[in-house]
């Protein structure tokens, strides 16, 4: 709550200096000029905004989840493209109602005549593409890799459109403290990603000569990965969050893949524990002991942080019990499990989580079964938890069951602060 406030409340205090910025430059006198300049201002705030976002810095992230800030950062995106579009749309239109050229001519008169501009509309352009394969049915369509790959020609965008503001931008010009705020407004985004995307990673990776320890197969999909390195009680690693795990062999070190921890972490060993799905995962059974690793993390805000109440229910299903078993492991207070599987020869850890429970006094369901009817409906649940609305709740699984789950607990009255989840795309 504190850095979804916090970050809320920085981009209304921002929105409201720009505000302030652009009034005090003066106003056109044609409307859409005055409506593009103000659209464009906000589009290039909100461009810097997504550069917090996706800067994976550890005190946003520990609040708020990857999960969260990577929603917020597609939302944030596809408004950033409609702001810029409209900037364009109302620039060109008003110069060309005073200078009676149409609107086709009058774009390629400021790109040749005005300095930025032809650097904007190739901006532009990026920013396009970019949004158009990140629409679900195309980005259903691509592997990770190509559109992370495309995604990457953002930060290309950023630059082209930030000389094109210190060229162009009226309200930049306009006054040294102008000037002044927006250097910084983008040195701190430009800062905020350098630092958590490249320093902080490659100085914790240098730190920790991160390698595997061993490689453990739990059943024919499943298998648990050991990784040791220096140094790692200096690590803040928590239980329920999860690494970006990219392994250092000819075939796989440039696959970064989502893995939760499936152990709390001790200070001498982290594991992970992955299913088969996809040839990057079947893959992992593989690995030679002594491969190195370069992991990106701790993250995930789904951790025992947020707890608001001294008694929690965990719910996994499938593979999402690989957090919930490292929650329980680092949970006080009484504990409830709820382990949803298709079949019983599917609940992965279960020994573990099992032997878990008794030894912290917890109560441990499995819930197998086809998924209907809803064996996680309100009235299972409130059978299973008769006192589910006075705990903390934690949920993993994939994105159905968690759907479902979610809806149950909202209709028993689970106030939304005990709840926390991890989507199971970033978490399993």
């Amino acid at each position: 709550m504190v850095g979804r406030t916090g970050l809320y409340a920085v981009l209304l205090a921002n929105a409201v200096v720009v505000t302030v910025f652009f009034v005090q430059a003066g106003f056109a006198s044609n409307a859409l000029i005055v409506l593009g300049r103000l659209t464009g201002l906000f589009g290039a705030l909100l461009m810097a905004f997504q550069l917090l976002l996706v800067a994976r810095l550890p005190w946003f992230d520990r609040r708020i989840g990857m999960d969260r800030l990577t929603s917020w950062h597609r939302w944030t995106g596809f408004s950033v493209l409609w702001l810029l579009l409209a900037h364009v749309v109302f620039i060109v239109f008003g110069y060309a109602q005073a200078s009676s050229l149409d609107p086709m001519n009058q774009l390629v008169d400021l790109a040749e005549t005005v300095e930025g501009v032809l650097r904007a509309i190739v901006a532009l352009g990026i920013i396009i593409v970019v949004g158009v394969v990140s629409a679900r049915s195309a980005r259903r369509r691509l592997a990770y890799e190509t559109w992370h790959f495309i995604h990457l020609y953002t930060y290309g965008a950023v630059v082209l459109a930030f000389t094109h503001q210190v060229a162009a931008g009226t309200t930049f010009t306009s006054s040294a403290a102008a000037k002044t705020y927006w250097y910084a407004v983008w040195g701190v985004a430009l800062a905020s990603v350098f630092t958590g995307r490249l320093v902080l990673p490659l100085w914790r990776n240098w730190r920790h000569r991160f390698r595997v320890t061993a490689v453990v197969p739990e059943n024919d999909d499943v298998v648990s990965i050991y990784v040791t390195g220096r140094d790692l009680d200096r690590l803040p690693a928590r239980a329920g969050q999860f690494f970006l795990w990219r392994f250092l062999t000819k075939d796989r070190w440039w696959q970064a893949n989502p893995f939760s921890l499936s152990a709390a972490p001790d200070g001498r060993t982290l594991r992970l524990t992955a299913k088969r799905a996809g040839d990057g995962s079947a893959a992992l059974r593989h690995l030679k002991v002594g491969t190195r690793v370069f992991a990106e993390g701790p993250y995930g805000a789904f951790t025992t942080l947020h707890r608001t109440r001294p008694d929690a229910l965990l719910i996994a299903g499938g593979v999402g019990v690989t957090p919930i078993r490292a929650l329980l492991e680092e949970l006080h207070g009484h504990a409830v499990v709820i382990y949803r599987v298709a079949a019983d020869q599917d609940a992965v850890l279960y020994d573990e989580l099992r032997d878990l429970a008794v030894a912290k006094g917890a109560e441990l369901h499995l819930v197998t079964g086809p998924p209907v009817p809803d064996r996680l409906a309100p009235g299972e649940l409130a059978r299973l938890v008769p006192d589910i609305a006075e705990r903390d709740v934690y949920l993993c699984g994939p994105p159905p069951m968690m759907n479902a789950v979610l809806g149950s607990l909202r209709e028993l009255g689970v106030p939304k602060p005990q709840v926390h989840f991890e989507r199971f795309s970033l978490a399993g």
